[in-house]
């Protein structure tokens, strides 16, 4: 068995539609929406609405981690514009047709910018979705958890440490514990370029040690200090940036 794994797609259609070639089945950990590319500012539906000068200066507050004068700067862009069908069209837009790309069978998970809603909308007979859930592919069981945990950027799918826990529990043992975002250590969750640390899951990390999966898989941070690390009896592997990348990782048994 194959298997190819992508996270953090962030609107790369082009490469997606060619992620499962080779595999018996894709895996897709989230983040398929692109509200702002932080290294071309001219891409994403921030710009599209508000211009590339306007994406250039919120992505230096945020840089900066100047989150409220970023989010102030944002209420004055959204002034007179029903922000949530805005989004909401312009995401669908990405949405169909970033779920055609998607080769049969995929199962995929969301990221902490998707919106959930609408998956099962967009989700063709080929493309199961799974949050808190399990499935056997290959002979082996993989487990899905879906979402981030709260933070300042306040992104669409971040959701509280315990219901968060609460998921991962759900799932209990696996082979194969697929995740968006990393456990709790500091080389997985610390961004490079960014130069901050991203939130992980100390839940996760609890049940990495506790249940001892052969690969915990995530994402979400694109360039971590650790691409991928043992703990205990598991390999801890950072998937990449599909978005820049346009590669998947491979898992073959």
């Amino acid at each position: 068995m194959r298997v190819h794994v992508v996270s953090d797609v962030h609107g790369n259609s082009t490469d997606l539609a060619r992620a499962g070639d080779g595999a018996d089945a894709l895996l897709c950990l989230g983040d398929l929406v692109l509200f702002l590319d932080y290294a071309d500012h001219s891409r994403g539906i921030f710009p599209d609405l508000f211009g590339v000068e306007n994406a250039d200066r919120i992505v230096a507050l945020r840089t900066a981690r100047r989150f409220e004068e970023a989010r102030a700067f944002g209420a004055q862009l959204w002034a007179g514009i029903d922000r949530g069908p805005a989004i909401e069209k312009a995401v669908r837009k990405q949405y169909a047709e970033l779920f055609a790309a998607f080769p049969t069978p995929t199962y995929a998970t969301y990221g902490n910018v998707d919106m959930p809603h609408l998956w099962r909308e967009y989700a063709g007979p080929g493309t199961t979705v799974l949050d808190g859930e399990r499935v056997e592919i290959g002979g082996r069981v993989f487990g899905f958890v879906g979402g981030g945990l709260r933070t300042p950027m306040r992104t669409p799918y971040e959701i509280d440490d315990e219901e968060y826990a609460a998921k991962i529990e759900a799932v209990g043992e696996v082979d194969v514990l697929c995740t968006h975002i990393p456990p709790e250590v500091p080389e997985l969750v610390y961004d490079t370029v960014a130069r901050r640390f991203e939130r992980g899951s100390r839940a996760l990390l609890d049940a990495i040690r506790r249940t001892r999966p052969r690969y915990a898989l995530f994402g979400h941070v694109h360039q971590p200090l650790a691409r991928r690390m043992r703990i205990g009896a598991t390999e801890c592997v950072n998937v990449g940036h599909f978005a820049s990348a346009g590669r998947p990782w491979a898992l073959e048994w």
